[in-house]
């Protein structure tokens, strides 16, 4: 891995831990990533591997008052590098990547704070009425890390709208979140959790929730998830004004993870039970056409010119 400055051998190595747990675990982010330089790699690595942990913690079988108490820990830590207090030698390498990340780049690292406050919300079973409550659970979870994203991608030098990249980065956040919310209902639902509004269930019948391969009798399933789709679309509009701001790779890594659940979507839309029957994903191929399309820059130039014309 290459970077600005050197790097002890210690610290290649958690970064290279942190490149493996993002391999293993998140493939999808991974297919983006790898279209960054090594430095910026690297840093992406171990925001996830460090977000991984967090989500780990309140996906797993403690008790609540475990997992608070180990998400508190967490927290500690995220103190402990916040402050400098990791050393290249220390034995937790996501805690080593992070702390040599948070030199080299601009991270608001109270991002990390604002996600361990959103899996808190889930560990105490919290239920959302209406869209403007389930965005704060999203800015926690997924805003806050399109944020800490964006200070490693950066804005170019004389980009128009800089002013308003961090707000573009987490609305794209959200529309990730509304993307991962849909895919996962069922899933969700197994584990005794609900994310979508309230609200917006009892308008179109599915208060009764999601436990089974078909919708809950008396539904308009189909109508509930073609409302959270437009809304995923309408976020995703927005966020998209952040890819003209970036350099080119970091663009490419935006516009392909992005691209990605941009066609989860479409494929939710076009047979919504199918989130009821399992996890709806793309194949390997399709995502390497999208990696491909975001690094030819198309979407960025799209974008532009959208948001020229006032489209976007």
């Amino acid at each position: 891995m290459e970077g600005p400055t050197e790097m002890s051998a210690p610290v290649q190595a958690a970064y290279s831990y942190c490149e493996a747990v993002t391999g293993q675990q998140a493939r999808n982010f991974a297919y983006g990533i790898r279209l960054l330089p090594a430095d910026k790699r690297g840093a992406m690595s171990a925001l996830y591997a460090f977000s991984r942990r967090v989500d780990d913690i309140g996906d797993g079988t403690l008790t609540p008052e475990a997992k608070r108490d180990r998400l508190e820990g967490t927290r500690g830590v995220l103190g402990r590098i916040r402050t400098g207090q990791i050393a290249d030698d220390d034995t937790d390498p996501v805690a080593v990547a992070l702390t040599d990340a948070a030199r080299r780049f601009p991270l608001p690292l109270g991002g990390l704070d604002e996600l361990i406050d959103g899996v808190l919300m889930d560990v105490r079973g919290e239920t959302y009425e209406t869209w403007d409550d389930l965005k704060v659970y999203c800015r926690c979870v997924a805003g806050a890390i399109g944020r800490l994203s964006l200070g490693v991608f950066g804005t170019q030098p004389g980009a128009r709208g800089t002013e308003r990249a961090s707000e573009y980065a987490d609305t794209l956040g959200l529309a990730l979140q509304l993307t991962n919310i849909l895919r996962d209902v069922r899933e969700d639902a197994g584990n005794g959790r609900t994310y979508l509004p309230g609200d917006d269930l009892a308008k179109f019948g599915c208060s009764a929730g999601f436990h089974s391969a078909t919708p809950p009798p008396g539904s308009d399933f189909a109508g509930l998830v073609h409302f959270e789709v437009r809304r995923a679309r309408t976020l995703f509009a927005e966020g998209y004004r952040l890819l003209p701001m970036l350099d080119r790779r970091s663009g490419a890594c935006v516009a392909a993870m992005a691209g990605i659940y941009r066609r989860l979507l479409d494929r939710i839309e076009r047979d919504p039970d199918a989130v009821l029957r399992g996890r709806v994903s793309l194949p390997g191929r399709e995502k390497a056409y999208v990696a491909v399309r975001g690094l030819s820059g198309l979407d960025a130039r799209h974008v532009t010119r959208q948001t020229l014309r006032g489209r976007v």
